[in-house]
């Protein structure tokens, strides 16, 4: 169990305190929903945590392998419904990976990342599409 202490401070901004580390993060409404965008949303918290979940286990399952996969980099694009209930409709990742396409263990990297908890946490109405760059060969 880890405990998240969120405050409410107005005008649509929260802050967060992960209690264990003590490390803080702000979260503003988006600018299409009232928000001012100065920081990240909730729903932008979703679209990073599965990154940084997929990106966590890659590097897991790499450093167990002793595959260097420093320098890896996730980008990840949200897309919001257009109708009601507002909701998180689509993530598209672009995962580059500084290992060559042909590395003999592709496969169970990509298959870390589509293991990863966040993934297996997001409603399967939302649609997730990876987007494999191999940048090492």
């Amino acid at each position: 169990m880890v405990e998240i202490k969120l405050v409410y401070e107005g005008s649509l901004h929260s802050s967060a305190t992960h209690v264990p580390s003590g490390n803080t993060l702000v979260t503003d409404a988006p600018l299409d929903n009232n928000g001012l965008g100065q920081a990240f949303s909730p729903t932008d918290l979703l679209a990073t945590a599965l990154g940084s979940c997929m990106a966590t286990v890659i590097g897991i399952v790499a450093k167990r392998k002793e595959i260097a996969v420093e320098g890896m980099t996730v980008d990840v694009r949200k897309f919001m419904s257009d109708d009601l209930p507002r909701r998180v409709k689509r993530l598209e990742l672009d995962l580059r990976i500084p290992l060559p396409e042909s590395h003999p263990e592709r496969k169970i990297l990509e298959s870390a990342a589509k293991g990863c908890p966040v993934h297996h946490s997001i409603h399967p109405d939302i649609e997730v599409v990876m987007n494999w760059f191999w940048l090492a060969d």
